[in-house]
């Protein structure tokens, strides 16, 4: 199945999301075990795949990982195929 490419400030708000739990300190990394599980699921949703889910979960779920922007660093990949797919039609 082909997903849509959803739009950039998404992902970026998404990954805004999952960073803020540096913002609070003490109880940051508690909030990922709940956030990684969302993350995942809208990951599926928005980008689909099994391995790109389980590293946005793995991303938001490990302590100190949450810095890597997973939506955005995967929207720029699947626009870059997107784009070399139209240019090689």
């Amino acid at each position: 199945m082909k997903h849509q490419l959803p739009p950039l400030w998404l992902c970026i708000l998404l990954d805004a999301v999952g960073m803020l739990s540096y913002f609070i300190p003490s109880i940051g990394e508690w909030i990922d075990t709940v956030w990684a599980p969302i993350s995942a699921i809208i990951y599926g949703i928005i980008f689909g795949g099994t391995k790109g889910t389980i590293i946005a979960f793995l991303e938001e779920a490990l302590p100190f990982t949450d810095i890597i922007p997973t939506f955005t660093i995967t929207y720029f990949l699947r626009k870059r195929n997107t784009d070399k797919s139209i240019s090689q039609s």
